[in-house]
């Protein structure tokens, strides 16, 4: 059975920093591009940030660009989202997500997590 388990979110203040994790298991994603998503509350999923297998290339979704890094360990089949100077805009169920035949469209995405909350207080 594939499972995407994310970890790492929680209760931060604004300007502080989270580390997010997305472990996997029942397959490997090693060949796999993957990504982040992220929902608040009344609003639709949205693209967060993506990387390719081999980790060289890398979108960001503006509102997180220059704050947010997303890299990946494929021996450990695990890949992280790094957050930094948090807003309070940034509160949000955070997705992993895997698979995708386009990094920027939920639907394309084959793999799914079920999220880690991140509420940034001000």
């Amino acid at each position: 059975q594939v499972q995407l388990v994310e970890s790492g979110g929680g209760l931060v203040q604004a300007g502080g920093s989270l580390r997010l994790s997305c472990a996997t298991s029942g397959v490997t994603f090693r060949h796999n591009s993957m990504g982040w998503f992220r929902q608040a509350p009344g609003k639709e999923r949205e693209f967060v940030a993506y990387i390719t297998v081999g980790g060289g290339i890398t979108y960001y979704a503006d509102s997180v660009k220059g704050r947010f890094t997303i890299s990946r360990d494929n021996a450990k089949n695990t890949w992280y989202l790094q957050m930094n100077s948090l807003k309070p805009e940034d509160t949000a169920i955070y997705y992993c997500a895997a698979k995708p035949k386009n990094y920027y469209y939920v639907d394309a995405y084959e793999y799914w997590g079920q999220g880690t909350q991140v509420t940034v207080s001000s």
